[in-house]
């Protein structure tokens, strides 16, 4: 069965949610390592920005491995 555009896009948002969480946790934690200090709101608003750069980034490779497979069915 063909997977939709919307459900690829569901997919790909509920994996970025998920990872949100991960790279806040992470920056929080390794960001001091490397001595950047950045308070909770700013790495709130990197891992938004990156959320929304990987939601683009996982829904048109979504897309294109569906392409790919459907050319292969045929």
């Amino acid at each position: 069965m063909k997977q939709t555009h919307l459900m690829s896009l569901v997919e790909s948002v509920a994996n970025v949610i998920v990872g949100y969480g991960v790279a806040v946790v992470t920056q929080i934690l390794i960001f001091p390592v490397f001595g950047l200090h950045t308070t909770l709101a700013q790495n709130l608003k990197m891992g938004a920005i990156f959320t929304i750069v990987s939601i683009a980034r996982s829904f048109a490779l979504r897309r294109v491995f569906e392409a790919i497979r459907m050319r292969t069915a045929k």
